[in-house]
This record gives C-alpha cells, sequence and structure tokens, in this order.
C-alpha cells in the first residue's frame, strides 16, 4: 500500500515493537515496511501480521536509517527486531558525518 509520508509523521510497526519518526520524506508515495508488513500510524487499528524471517534483523533506537537514494530519513524512537525497507529495499542506518578538524 503505497502513502505519501510528511516529516514529523510517527508510524509503528504491526510485527514488533519498532516506532520511527519521518525526518525526511520523499516527494513520491511510497511502502514502508518493518519485516516486509507495511507500517501505521500509532493510533491506527493494527491488526497481527506474521513477519518474513528474511527480514528480521533488527533496528537500532537512535539511529537514522535512510535509503540509497536518501530521499527518506527515519529516526527510531523504538527498537525492534524488523527490517525497515521502503519500496522493497532494505534502508541503511546513516553514516555519522565528519566533524571538521580543529587545529
Amino acid at each position: 500500500m503505497a502513502v505519501k509520508f510528511r516529516a514529523g509523521q510517527q508510524l509503528v510497526s504491526a510485527v514488533d515493537s519498532t516506532a520511527v519518526i519521518v525526518i525526511k520524506a520523499p516527494a513520491v508515495e511510497c511502502t514502508l515496511t518493518c519485516g516486509g508488513v507495511p507500517m501505521a500510524a500509532p493510533d491506527e487499528p493494527v491488526t497481527a501480521a506474521q513477519a518474513d524471517p528474511a527480514l528480521m534483523g533488527g533496528t537500532q533506537i537512535g539511529k537514522r536509517y535512510v535509503d540509497e537514494a536518501e530521499t527518506i530519513q527515519l529516526l527510531c524512537t523504538k527498537a525492534g527486531s524488523g527490517t525497515l525497507a521502503l519500496d522493497g529495499k532494505a534502508l541503511l542506518i546513516q553514516a555519522a558525518k565528519p566533524l571538521p578538524a580543529s587545529d
């Protein structure tokens, strides 16, 4: 189910305890999943779903997740066992930006 996301939107997983906040949203509609199951807003009724065992790599609290093109950026607010994916492609932990050298 493709959805248009917006910055500040909160999402929760239907298969584990993962919760994220959208920091940067893509301009087009897309599908965000955790463990292979679409994520939903916290106030939406969540039906129990079966996760794909191949997509259970886990999420880490406080980490930012991005796709390869960096069209979406998510902040993990609650860790879980599912893997975040955008349109079927797993999201990566965003690398820390190096600070400028101070001599």
